[in-house]
This record gives C-alpha cells, structure tokens and sequence, in this order.
C-alpha cells in the first residue's frame, strides 16, 4: 500500500467503536487534559531552556521554534503510559502542539497502543502513523516511534514505503526511513537497512549522516562482513560522521585503517 493510500484511510470508523478507547468526546478530551496537566505539573523551566539547546531550537536550526517545558524522558514516559487509552482524537491534538513534550507523550501513548493491538487495530494505527510524519520534527520523535511502530509493522510486510519516505523532502521522512529499519535488523534483517543507507548518502543533513551512521553499525553486529563490504564499495562517497558512526565498535587500531580507506 503507498503512503498516500495510508494517508486517506478514514478516521470515522474509529470515532464510531464503542470500545474502550472510544468513550465520549467530552470524557475522552477530559482525560487527555489530564494528560496535558501532569505534563505540565513535571515540568522543569530550567531543564527547558538546556534541552531546547541541544535540539537545536534557535532561527535557522533544525528544531527552530520548538518548545520545550524540560521534562526527563523517564519521567514522561511514565505519565504517558498512564493515558495509554487515548483515542486518535486526542493524540491528533496532541502531535499539533507546539510543546515538544506532548508530541513525545503521543508517541510514547502510539507505541504502547501498537504493541497491545491486534492486527486490525495495527493497520489503523499504522495509518495514523503516517498521517503525523511532519509532527515529527526533531530526531528524538522520529526516534520513538519509528522502529517501534513502523519498522515492527513492516517485518512481515513489502518495505516499499520506507523506499518512498527515504527520497521525501522531508528530512524526518528521510531519518523515519533509515531508522525504521532498526526493527528489521534487530530480526536478523539488513539488507533494506543497506540498500536505504546507500540512496542517503549523499543527503547533506548531519541528522541523517548520524542516522545511517548508526543503523550501519547496528547492521554490523549481525553480520561484520557485510558492513565492511557496504564500507569498502561506497567509501568515497560516505560521509566522514556516517563511517565514524558505523565503525564505532571496531578496536582503535581498525578504527583508524577504516578511517582511510584500507579495508585489508
């Protein structure tokens, strides 16, 4: 199925189960504003203003105009999976916040959804998914949700979609694309990881160097072999981050022979 297909999938059946997930409008905005008062009751001004440096949030950075309200991961995480029966309403509105941490809790909320559902609610799931990609905006979202969602999704599917979000203009699309496969290559898969990793190469963003990067070093630990040879035969066009990245559990003395170009 292509991603616009995804796209186009209706909302309203969803809106008209009467399961758990799907209670009133009222009670389920209710609950997702409880939600949105825990949020803010961990919320720590001081640690805002670090994490907003480091995701890169002023003009002309990647995360430009992202706000944050410095909650720690763990912590949010925890909240979040306390109002893991949000329906896509309210997770709609949340990923159309402008607070990062309420995009992060959605995601967190999609994933222990996806991992609970069967597979006709994946196949919702997934198609919500796909529909959010532009909230997606900072490598930490992509990064979990992406494996976990729909790399899992795609283990006994065709891998197609991932081929067409890896050549988007979007850069999350993109970093979706290649960190998606982390799924795959956790069970043993890395041949898609490759074959993404080559079509980015010459993408000119340090998020997906560091994206492709890392899933090539995850590819090594099921098979080295491969990995030198992925190295060997695109060295002249790989990034110096992405090679440093793939060949970080190399000992020093490979490291630097890898460092320049002497496979051998």
């Amino acid at each position: 199925m292509t991603i616009a297909a995804w796209r186009k999938k209706p909302e309203a059946p969803e809106r008209r189960r009467k399961t758990t997930e799907n209670v009133s409008r009222g009670a389920a905005s209710a609950r997702r504003r409880d939600l949105e008062r825990a949020l803010r009751a961990a919320a720590d001004p001081r640690r805002a203003a670090s994490v907003a440096k480091f995701f890169k949030t002023g003009k002309g950075e990647y995360g430009e105009g992202d706000r944050f309200i410095g909650i720690p991961v763990p912590v949010l995480r925890k909240i979040a999976r306390q109002h893991a029966a949000l329906g896509f309403d309210d997770l709609d509105r949340l990923l159309a916040s402008p607070i990062h941490e309420f995009r992060s809790a959605a995601l967190e909320i999609l994933v222990a959804q996806y991992q609970a559902a069967d597979e006709a609610r994946r196949e919702r799931i997934i198609a919500f998914y796909l529909r959010q990609t532009q909230r997606m905006n900072n490598w930490d979202l992509v990064d979990t949700a992406a494996p976990c969602i729909l790399g899992e999704h795609l283990k006994t599917r065709s891998r197609q979609v991932l081929y067409r979000l890896a050549v988007s203009k979007s850069l999350w699309e993109r970093r979706i694309a290649m960190v998606a496969t982390l799924a795959l290559i956790r069970s043993g898969e890395i041949e898609d990881a490759h074959r993404i990793a080559k079509k980015l190469l010459t993408n000119d963003h340090d998020l997906i160097h560091k994206a492709v990067g890392w899933m090539l070093r995850e590819s090594g630990k099921i098979s080295e072999h491969q990995l030198v040879e992925f190295l060997r035969r695109n060295y002249s066009r790989i990034p110096r981050t992405t090679l440093r990245y793939a060949i970080e559990r190399f000992p020093a003395a490979r490291r630097k022979r890898l460092l320049a170009g002497k496979f051998r």
